[in-house]
């Protein structure tokens, strides 16, 4: 199931497209960052729009697993990237980079990824698949053209120890002030979210800001994410998805 947090409720909607409230806008730019979900809520999306007859390419501004998939090349072509969305409606571009991963394409060819004028998704930050995740000094990288973000939390890191859970726990337990050896609470997800130095950092002005709290994979971490809903709601965010996890997985 995903739900958006409305009037104090989670309320069920038909897509994670619509929960991000990307339905209607032919080419947006839209940047995932965080930890817990990210490169499934990228290929949730990328299959939500092939669907719905639009063309989609994928790209990373970091490093990204390179999947044993056709529509994945290393090579910044344009005409390959043409024949991958004509025969499979999407493409997943980017540069080799070591340990079976990609990074991101050089400035002049964004630039030709930008004139295709279709939805482009990014993965703009990375955790070594841990569920909580504070940025670095230059992380996440996220373009000046993204016109959503998409904070991304997994709710499986509540009630877990700091250092456990999270990408750079230094970074957090300073944050939250607390040791690397407290347990991860409700709020300090919210905390972390609705931070400039951890969920917000580097997005841009004008985007769309959204929280996406993945792995509400049953009735308690439902509850944790509404108390988190709440939570943002008082701290001026309202764009919020609750996802569970077994949805983005297709």
């Amino acid at each position: 199931m995903i739900y958006s947090f409305r009037d104090g409720r989670l309320c069920e909607v038909s897509s994670l497209r619509q929960a991000a409230g990307l339905t209607g806008i032919p080419s947006p730019v839209v940047s995932a960052a965080g930890a817990g979900g990210k490169t499934s809520a990228i290929r949730r999306l990328a299959q939500e729009y092939i669907e719905s007859g639009q063309m989609v390419i994928v790209t990373t501004t970091t490093h990204m697993m390179v999947e044993d998939r056709p529509w994945f090349f290393l090579e910044p072509s344009a005409e390959k990237m043409g024949e991958l969305l004509a025969a499979y409606g999407q493409a997943w571009v980017g540069t080799p980079a070591p340990g079976g991963k990609m990074q991101g394409v050089p400035c002049e060819f964004l630039d030709k990824i930008w004139e295709m004028g279709l939805p482009v998704l990014i993965e703009a930050d990375g955790a070594r698949k841990l569920p909580l995740k504070v940025p670095g000094e230059q992380e996440p990288v996220i373009l000046p053209e993204t016109t959503h973000v998409l904070s991304v939390y997994g709710l499986d890191a509540v009630g877990q120890r700091i250092e456990d859970v999270c990408f750079r726990p230094e970074r957090a337990a300073e944050l939250l002030d607390k040791k690397i050896t407290e347990r991860v609470t409700a709020e300090d997800i919210a905390f972390l979210a609705a931070s400039d130095r951890a969920g917000r950092k580097g997005c841009p002005p004008e985007a769309v800001y959204t929280v996406v709290l993945n792995k509400a994979d049953d009735r308690k971490r439902r509850e944790c994410a509404l108390e988190i809903c709440g939570l943002l709601c008082g701290k001026e965010i309202g764009n919020v998805i609750v996802s569970c996890y077994e949805e983005w997985i297709r």
